[in-house]
């Protein structure tokens, strides 16, 4: 993987096993696991210049958010001010504003991960999943349908669940 600057396109997803190659954002969303069973990875990675990290110190997790995704997701993929939606009301769904505070706890640091609607460590990502979904049924990829089935015993299935309910689509 190589490390690349500033750019106007989003980077591009391969998969781990090499079946498939040089997928957009969109794409890879709405595969999922990739044909060869493989995970989708980055192409390549953005630059971030320490200058533009010192900016990011003061930053709510909302609005980090929105700018680290926007380092791999540019406008060819998603339009700026609906990523900011998507974010924020991903982030909504938690009850806490700083979605995963981190705590002192006799002198050590932990990162809280269970603000989510169902408690889990994946709602951070599965909140987000759902209403990326939403977006790209919404803006047409696979005919404005998608089916998803979940069987588990544990708490992916619940938190897989709670990032589609009630959105549109589904």
């Amino acid at each position: 993987m190589k490390m690349n600057g500033a750019s106007d396109k989003s980077t591009t997803y391969s998969s781990t096993r090499g079946g498939q190659k040089h997928l957009d954002f969109r794409t890879v969303v709405m595969t999922g696991l990739a044909h060869d069973r493989g995970l989708f990875v980055p192409d390549s990675f953005p630059q971030i210049a320490i200058e533009e990290l010192d900016t990011w110190k003061g930053l709510s997790f909302k609005e980090l958010a929105v700018e680290v995704i926007r380092k791999f997701v540019k406008d060819d993929q998603v339009p700026l001010t609906k990523l900011r939606d998507i974010v924020y009301r991903s982030c909504d769904a938690f009850r806490s504003e700083d979605v995963t505070p981190l705590i002192d706890v006799g002198g050590h640091s932990i990162l809280e991960l269970f603000h989510g609607p169902t408690f889990a460590f994946k709602d951070v990502a599965l909140q987000m999943l759902g209403n990326f979904f939403e977006y790209f049924l919404e803006t047409g990829s696979n005919g404005g349908r998608l089916a998803v089935l979940g069987a588990t015993s544990g708490d992916t299935g619940s938190a897989a669940i709670y990032g589609l309910r009630g959105k549109k689509r589904n």
